[in-house]
Order: structure tokens, then sequence, then C-alpha cells
């Protein structure tokens, strides 16, 4: 050790150190902040493992001196991703430490949490810290007021460090001059400018993507035609001995939303879009808390100072069309048969009812569970989808009657300019497949041919490059193969001819669900629907573009008799038709005759529905029934029509599930009609209402016509 480093330790322990102190031992704390200083600054670490000898120097044998240097290259902002720090608190807590050497305060902690913490657990069991200044007791108060004034100013000191650091990159960024990680499709030229990358097809290709999403409105959608057509996104290498050439790798979900979100594309300077929320934070990842912010929340925005693909308008709007296409939002139109999905409101809750397919499909649905599903709610309400869909979509069909529809020539328009893009694209990619062909020939021609080491490698790559052009031409020929015919004007006039028939167009088996979502959208913002009580009718307030509101009623398919809102009139009309003398099917034809509907499967009575009217009027006799009432069951055991009433539902849904095997039964007997029996006990009967609230199939069911009321 030279004299100029002995005198800095002499300072004296002012008698602090005693015998139980040297019985543990002596740990020496070496840190560094980065790799860099530990590569750079290697006197300061030099510096800091000399503490041995001054630990040797205050008493301690060199076998009880430890080193703990696992931080070495980690900041010292939190005790958070620091193995050294943590273990020296941990063997201090097991007082194995008589007293922690470190070169200054900072290196122990640039926290105060972190650094009372480890003064509080030194003071507990009498641990000594000493630093180049001298040695210091904090069970003492007067020592402990020190260590924590130093540890303050610790503290203090890396937060000036960290602001001064960063107000010089944000005043750098306010110019537009801090440097960026640049995108795909960009360049930066050796004089600093950024400017858009010299490769015609990277261009072309990002060009394209933009395109396509504005068309189709959905990163998927834009996947899906980037990888049908075989178009690759243009990389250049960053690193390593190809660092800049161009390279094409396969399109992905993560690279496109990236694309998309970025405002550069824009020509607009951004820095700050990504923040840092400490309350998304979590221990022990370094890299968590990051958020992105909105643009009214970013630090900087120059707009229009690089070369832009797209206009910024059309970048916010991008922007609001991916916003929209989160699942808690609109969405975009989807594929389903549905033409209201995303739109239909809870008139009782104010929650979105969502678009749900049963029986393979085949039937829609509108219901809000919403709450049932978040808080074990019951349902709020829900109905049949198809009666719904058919009125609003006849209301859309009335308000475009009035309208001239160039819609669909400038759709075909749209489709024509896609293709053509689709063909640059190929095109592109011939001529670049061209120039390695001839790139490889050259090569080969340029080689004497007594070189056969060389020669052989050069017409070997010739050939890959020759068979690659040849099977993208046969790829471009299919391609061609299956595009449909460019419009001529007798088409496009057949088209403007259709297009006057607005109700043939919209009923057009060419017309696919998404069209017609997508028209109604472009019409309709919400509609808003409440079903009175559990009856058939559901009151409808369609909200129009532009503030026109619309009510309406709709008559829904329900499931019993007694739902029906006109259900006590019609068993008044059977009360009479019964006392004229009509027997059943005599009241069902009445029935029918007069325009009274029964709730499901069918459009009108039949004598057996008739017949169960009568019954529940008490006019006649059910033999069944009265066979029942002369047989006691055991306790959990149910007649059929019985555990049918006592769960609310028919007595044929109840039948069903026995014949599926949902429920099991057994006869009362051998005699045929007999009444069956069904064993429910009380978890039994709790699956049962779960299996009844459950979402259900249901049959096809033809309401009656509703009734609009539009004002």
């Amino acid at each position: 050790m030279s004299a100029t480093t002995r005198s800095t330790w002499e300072p004296s322990s002012g008698g602090k150190i005693g015998g139980r102190h040297l019985e543990r031992s002596a740990v020496v704390y070496v840190r560094q902040s980065t790799m860099q200083q530990v590569e750079r600054h290697q006197e300061s670490t030099r510096v800091q493992y000399g503490l041995v000898d001054r630990a040797i120097q205050l008493g301690w044998p060199p076998q009880r001196v430890q080193v703990i240097d696992d931080d070495l290259g980690v900041s010292g902002a939190s005790a958070e991703g620091r193995p050294g720090f943590q273990r020296l608190v941990a063997e201090v807590g097991l007082d194995h430490v008589g007293i922690v050497l470190g070169v200054e305060m900072s290196r122990l902690a640039r926290s105060c949490r972190d650094w009372y913490q480890l003064l509080e657990v030194c003071a507990v069991f009498g641990t000594l810290i000493g630093d180049l200044d001298g040695v210091y007791d904090p069970a003492v108060y007067n020592d402990r007021l020190l260590l924590g004034l130093k540890g303050t100013m610790s503290e203090a000191e890396l937060h000036v460090i960290k602001q001064r650091m960063l107000q010089g990159k944000l005043a750098k960024a306010r110019r537009g001059e801090l440097g960026m990680s640049l995108p795909m499709g960009y360049l930066k030229e050796p004089s600093g400018e950024i400017s858009k990358d010299p490769d015609e097809q990277a261009r072309s290709t990002i060009e394209f993507v933009f395109e396509l999403f504005e068309r189709h409105g959905t990163i998927n959608a834009v996947l899906r035609q980037l990888v049908d057509r075989g178009i690759s996104m243009p990389n250049r290498v960053r690193t390593g001995p190809s660092k800049g050439q161009l390279e094409w790798s396969r399109p992905n979900r993560m690279t496109l939303s990236n694309l998309l979100h970025n405002p550069i594309y824009a020509g607009a300077y951004a820095y700050g879009r990504r923040q840092v929320d400490a309350r998304r934070k979590k221990p022990g990842r370094r890299s968590t808390g990051r958020v992105v912010a909105k643009p009214f929340e970013w630090e900087v925005l120059l707009r229009d100072r690089l070369p832009a693909y797209i206009s910024w308008e059309q970048y916010e709007r991008n922007m609001r069309r991916m916003e929209a296409n989160r699942a808690s939002m609109l969405g975009v139109v989807r594929n389903g048969p549905s033409l209201l999905s995303g739109l239909v409101i809870c008139g009782r809750c104010g929650l979105r009812m969502a678009a749900t397919y049963q029986n393979n499909g085949k039937e829609l649905r509108y219901s809000c569970d919403r709450m049932s599903i978040d808080y074990g709610e019951p349902r709020c309400q829900s109905l049949k989808g198809e009666p719904l869909d058919r009125l609003v979509g006849s209301l859309v069909l009335d308000a475009l009657q009035p309208a001239a529809l160039e819609l669909s020539l400038k759709v075909a328009e749209d489709v024509e300019g896609e293709r053509r893009r689709s063909h640059e694209q190929w095109r592109l990619r011939l001529e670049r497949a061209r120039y390695e062909t001839d790139r490889a020939f050259r090569q080969y021609d340029a080689v004497e041919p007594e070189n056969r080491l060389v020669v052989r490698g050069l017409e070997r790559r010739w050939e890959e490059k020759l068979a690659a052009e040849e099977t993208l031409k046969q790829e471009y020929a299919r391609f061609c193969s299956t595009e449909p015919p460019t419009l001529s004007a007798a088409d496009r006039e057949a088209i403007r001819q259709l297009a006057a028939d607005v109700p043939a167009l919209w009923h057009a088996p060419t017309t696919t669900p998404a069209d017609r979502q997508e028209i109604i959208r472009q019409m309709v913002e919400r509609v808003i629907v409440t079903v009175k009580g559990e009856t058939e009718v559901a009151d409808v307030q369609i909200h129009w573009a532009g503030g026109h509101r619309t009510k309406a009623e709709l008559l829904r398919p329900v499931a019993r008799l007694d739902q029906l809102s006109y259900y006590p009139e019609l068993m008044e009309r059977v009360r009479q038709l019964h006392a004229e003398g009509c027997r059943a099917t005599a009241i069902a034809e009445r029935l029918n005759d007069e325009g009274w509907r029964p709730p499901k499967r069918r459009d009108t009575f039949n004598s057996a529905m008739t017949g169960e009217l009568l019954s529940r009027l008490g006019l006649r006799v059910n033999h069944r029934r009265a066979a029942r009432e002369n047989v006691k069951l055991p306790r959990g055991s149910w007649f059929l029509a019985d555990l049918a009433r006592h769960l609310g539902m028919p007595d044929i849904t109840l039948y069903n599930w026995l014949t599926k095997g949902l429920v099991t039964g057994r006869r009362l007997s051998d005699r045929p009609g007999s009444p069956w029996i069904i064993e429910a006990d009380k978890a039994e009967l709790k699956r049962l209402r779960e299996l009844r609230q459950a979402p259900r199939r249901r049959p096809h069911f033809k309401p009656r016509d509703e009734k609009v009321l539009a004002h």
C-alpha cells in the first residue's frame, strides 16, 4: 500500500471498535454503477478493494475480512436487483458482521429507504460503518445523525445528476436532434439527415401496408392480405458484418402494429411516447412499468419534420380505428350474421349487449351478460336476434331509398386500385429476382474458366438464382389466374342499375353480412332495447347518425304461454269459448281465426295447446294429474309435471332433458301413458336451475308483424 493511499486512512476509530466487533467479520462492499465505469474507471475500483487493508489495520485478521462485489455494474438507486446489498443486509441481520466498510455512502445506497434500513439493522446488532472519513456507530445519536445526513446527500446527488441528464436530453429532443431508432422504410444518411429507404420495393411495401389498413381497418386483415399475396417486410440489418443491408422477413402482427402506431410515418418527430408508471412497475423486473401515452401527453411532438408516408390526418384516423378495434369498444365489422354486433345497448342497465350464436351458429341472440359474468348477478335481459335485425334492416332500407347510390362503383374502383398495387409488388419482386440472376451470371462470366474451384461455386449460385426467378414467375402466373377480371363498362352499368334497387342489392347472395354491417354502422350509432318484463314485447330506440331517433315496438319469441303480454286476455277468451260449448279443437280454430298466436314452435294453436289451457283453467279433467294425486312419492322424488312447475319451465322441455339423459327418471308403472318420476334432491335441483339459466337453443319462430312507431 502506497504512502498516499495509507494517508487516506489516517482518521482513527475513536475507540469505537471493541472485542465484540473483532469477533465478527469485516465486510468490504464494492460497487460501480455501470459496467462502463468498471472498465474505464479502474482506479475507483482499486480504492474500494483497498479497504481490505484498512480492515486489517483496524484489527481484523485477514481470514475474517470478506469482500462483497456482486453489485459491480449495478446502480445503487434501489435495493431491487442488487444481490450484493441484499446479502450484506442479511449477513448483518444474522449477527455475522462487526463492521461494514465502503468508500462513501453512495456506494452502499442511493435511496434513503435502503440506507435507513441498513442503519436500523446495524444499530440493532451493534455493527459499525466505516468510510474514508472515519468509523461510525449507528447506535450513537451523533454518529447516526451524521450518517443520515450523508445518506440524504447521496440521494440528492443522484437526483441532481439524473435531472441534469434528463433536462439535457429533453432540450435536445425539443430541437428534434435527439437520436432515435429508425423503423423500417427509413435510413440515416452520413450527414445525419433521415430519408426514406432508397429501395423502391421497400418503400412500396410500406405504402401498401397503409393502403390495406385504410381499406380493411384491422391489423389481422392486413396480415392476411400480405400473407395471401406472399409479400415480405423490409428490414435493414443493424449490427454485424451485414450491417445496413436489406433483408426480407415474413410479416407478423407485432411488426404491423408498431408500424401503424409509429408517428414517424406521418412525418412527426416524437419523444416520450412510452413513459414509466411506477404503479405498474413489478418488483424484480427492471424493464416493466412502461405505458404508451396519448399523443397529447408526449414530451415532444414536432410535425412535418421527417419525410412522410401518410398524412397526419390519416395517422390520427388510423389511431382512432385501432382504438375502436379493442374488445372494450365497438369493434370492427365481424364475419357473423349479426347485423347489429356492437351496436345493441341494454335499456335496463346501459351496458353493451353481446351477440352470441347457438345451434352451430344458426341462431343469434343478443344478451346482456356483463354483470352476470363480472359479479354473478342474474342475466339482465336477452332476446332473439333475427327479429331485431329484420326491424332495423327494414328501417335502414327505407332510409336508403331516396339516396343515389354510387357506392358500389366506388368499391369496385378501390378493389381495382388494390389489385394494381398487388401487381406492382409482384413486378418489383420479379425485377429484383432478375437483377440477382444477372448479377450471378456476371460474377460467373468474369471468372477465368481454368479456376474451377471458384467457377463451380458461382455456377451453382447462378443456377439457384435462375430457379428462384422461375419459381417466382410461376407463382405470379398462379396469382394472375386467381384474380378476377377488371370490370367492363357493361358491368359498371349493370352495377349502377342494381344499385337503384336497394332491397334487391341488400338481399343479394353476393352481399355478405359484413357488407350489411358496414352500411348499418354508417347510418346507426346505437340501438337501445328494453324488454318489457318477461313478455314478448320490447321497446326499441334507434339513434341515427346525425341525432335523429326512431322508436319502434318489437315482438320477440318467448318460451312460455304465461310470458305473453296478452296471456290474461287469452285465458279469458278460452273460458268464453268453452262456455259456448266449443271443444279443444274448435277452440284452437277460433283462436287462430281471431289472430291469437302461441309463444313459440308454431304459428297457430292446436288441440293439445288449448287442452293445456283448459286444464289450467280447471275446465278439463286431467286424468294423469288425478292419478298423480293418488300416489305419495318419497322425499326427493318428483312427478315430471310437478318438477317442471317447481322449476318454472315447460313440461316438454323437462321431458326433452329426460330423453337426452340430462336427468334420470322412471315410469310409475308399465301401463302406457304412465307418468314419469324423476329423482331430484337439493343438489340436483340446484344443478337443474343452473342448467335452466344457461343459454338454450331455441327453435325457429316467425313473430307477428312488427309495429313501428317512427317520429
